[in-house]
């Protein structure tokens, strides 16, 4: 079964972001995955990853929840 895992950097205070992503994604997809884990980063990070491969990240692209969502959907 899929797992996503969401890293946030905890020193930017990005817990929210990443709180808000993951009730999106269990909204979505909560019975087609085994977890959507949040997992504490730092250097700026937020990155969503679906079993191990990189679905979506803050370094590349601009924070929007559907487009997040969309990008999972492709994993799932």
């Amino acid at each position: 079964m899929t797992t996503i895992e969401i890293e946030y950097c905890v020193p930017c205070g990005f817990l929210d972001r990443a709180e808000s992503i993951q009730h999106h994604l269990l909204q979505q997809f909560g019975q087609r995955v085994e977890s959507v884990a949040l997992v504490t980063g730092d250097h700026g990070v937020l990155q969503v990853r679906v079993d191990g491969d990189v679905a979506w990240d803050k370094a590349d692209d601009e924070y929007d929840l559907d487009e997040i969502v969309r990008r999972v959907r492709e994993h799932v």
